[in-house]
Formats: C-alpha cells, structure tokens, sequence
C-alpha cells in the first residue's frame, strides 16, 4: 500500500482514504468516550459552532481542550473522561488540531481518526477497504508532532504486513514535547497521567470512521466490539 504523511496545510482535497491522527490526545479521547458507551461524536470547527450544536439538543455533551469554560461538559482528556457517564450520549468534540484535521478530509471517501489505542483496528479496517493508498494526517505542530508522526510511521509497517514491535514507536511518542507538556501540567484540562493512557497499543478493538450525517461531521466507531 502506497502512503504519505502530511500535515493539515498538505491536506490538497484529492485524499482518497486518510487517516487524521491524534496521539495526544483527540483521538484517544475520541476512542475512550466510545469505550464508556458514547453513541456518536460529532466534530465541531470551533467552540462557537460546538456550542450552537448543542443548543436545542438535550442530554448532548460539549468536549474541547484547554481550560474549562461555560457549556462545555467535558475536558479533552482521557484521564478526566473516564470518570464520565457517557452511555448512549452523543458528545460534541472540538479540538485544536485533531477535530481540525478530521474536517479537513472529511470528504474522502474513506476518513478514519487514529491513535496508538485504536492502532491495529484501523490497520485492519483499512486492509478491509481494499484501500491501495493513504494520506495519513498528523494533526499536531503543523505535522510536525513526534508523537503523531510515530504513529503514522507505526501504522505503515502494520500495513506493510509487518509486526512492529510498537516499543521504539511509544518511546518516541512519550519523549515528544506534548508528552512533556501533559507530564508537567503546562495544559490545562489534563492530567498528568494521560501521557501514559495515550501510549497504550490496541487498548481497544474498533477503528474510528468519520462522515456527514444530517449535515454535521459525525465520528462512530467502525467494527466495534465494545
């Protein structure tokens, strides 16, 4: 299968299949509130738009990173999200890159969201598609993200048909600035031990798909065994 790894200012329109990833930490978020029984995630492009759809729509739960602030629900965080009821909830996630690199391929005729959690169910699901190219999309830095960019390249070899061993992947996600970040609590709206709940390999067993439904951009997981 023929890759490359750009960017969100890469992302062109001509993506075919892609794959928006999100170590630390949308889309192991993303992949936790599914876990703790979330319907759907509907991505928004900012907080105002978040807000706008949660109006009107009971029981729907507003996400973003940073500092907690008035409508908001949750934290991006999959530490403080586990602490969450969320069964049968439909939560609203914004983010600043990885919900930002979602709905810049959203479009393609196959978008998944990924991280090292959901790593090996979206392989799969990608091998399943028959997909023979893909655009993986590291959302943080301007793409320049060690730990998304370890994930891209630890993702290729699964592709590959290889069997990595993910260790030297995770060390390189765990030794990058936002790892440093979370660890010395310089974000707000984390903690401290979501470096570690963002480097765990397959901790679960579906992939993340991405898609208009009713106008908005809506995340399900996809094969899911929950």
């Amino acid at each position: 299968m023929d890759s490359r790894v750009v960017g969100i200012p890469g992302v062109d329109g001509t993506e075919q299949v892609a794959v928006v990833i999100d170590v630390m930490r949308a889309f192991t978020t993303a992949a936790w509130a599914f876990h703790l029984g979330a319907e759907k995630i509907v991505l928004a492009a900012d907080e105002d738009e978040a807000l706008a759809i949660k109006a009107g729509r009971p029981g729907w739960l507003a996400l973003k990173d940073g500092a907690p602030v008035s409508g908001f629900d949750l934290t991006n965080s999959p530490a403080l999200l586990r602490k969450a009821d969320l069964g049968g909830r439909t939560v609203i996630q914004k983010t600043t890159a990885g919900t930002v690199g979602a709905l810049a391929v959203v479009e393609a005729e196959l978008a998944l969201c990924a991280s090292f959690v959901v790593a090996g169910a979206t392989a799969r699901a990608l091998a399943n598609a028959g997909a023979d190219s893909v655009t993986f999309v590291a959302t943080g830095e301007g793409g320049r993200a060690a730990e998304d960019l370890a994930c891209a390249a630890y993702l290729e070899r699964l592709l590959a048909g290889d069997r990595p061993a993910p260790g030297p992947y995770l060390q390189r996600a765990r030794a990058s600035s936002a790892a440093d970040d979370l660890r010395s609590g310089r974000r707000r709206g984390a903690h401290s031990t979501d470096v570690e709940l963002c480097t765990e390999v397959d901790r679960f067993d579906f992939a993340m798909k991405v898609g208009w439904e009713g106008g908005l951009a809506v995340l399900r997981p996809l094969g899911a065994s929950l």
